[in-house]
């Protein structure tokens, strides 16, 4: 079987990194080779342009947060997207090139032309077959994120506005709206089980 490429995208708190995960374990139950990622800090290098992106108290420019967000994109395809397809994997990406465009394009008012110009320099040939955006209203993203984190501070993007993540949100429904055939948006307000049985089936479908 070839390689396949799928992402998981949405606002914060919509529940992707939950979904990857019982996606991941039910596709090796099935004896299927599985790569779970994510971005940023997919790499050695990742990790660290992470914490320098996540960290709050870290005032970024935008155009730094997106040469950064880039930087880490185009050394994960060549450190495991790429090795990990090419060795016909399943690859399973939490965030990917459409976060860029919702978060730096939509969210921070960068210019989209110019932002698919650099994923395309920065993925080097390599984008998803499939991606899910797991789709949450803006406050109930926040209030589940909030409580993912405890007592812990929340980070660069979430300490944003609302209006902010509002915009991000639209950007990823913008994404849906121009390639529906790769962009699957499912209700992520849904019990867990559903969301869940509906990503399943649609990757069944896609990779037999």
């Amino acid at each position: 079987m070839p390689g396949v490429f799928i992402s998981f995208e949405g606002v914060e708190g919509c529940g992707k990194s939950t979904q990857i995960q019982l996606l991941a374990e039910s596709l090796r139950a099935d004896g299927r080779e599985v790569v779970v990622t994510r971005e940023p800090g997919g790499t050695a290098l990742g990790q660290i342009l992470r914490k320098l992106l996540l960290e709050p108290a870290t005032p970024l420019a935008p155009g730094a947060e997106v040469l950064m967000m880039l930087a880490d994109r185009a050394q994960h395809i060549q450190d495991v997207i790429a090795p990990a397809f090419n060795a016909n994997k399943i690859v399973l990406c939490d965030r990917f090139a459409d976060s860029t465009i919702a978060y730096q394009g939509h969210g921070r008012k960068i210019d989209l032309s110019l932002l698919t110009q650099l994923n395309t320099f920065a993925c080097g040939g390599y984008f998803p077959t499939l991606t899910f955006v797991l789709d949450v209203p803006v406050a109930e993203g926040l209030r589940r994120a909030q409580k993912r984190r405890g007592d812990d501070a929340a980070d660069h993007f979430e300490v944003e506005s609302v209006a902010f993540h509002e915009r991000v949100r639209e950007g990823f429904l913008s994404v849906a709206r121009a390639e529906p055939e790769r962009v699957h948006v499912l209700d992520s307000t849904r019990p867990l089980e559903v969301v869940r049985q509906e990503i399943g089936t649609a990757v069944r479908q896609r990779i037999g």
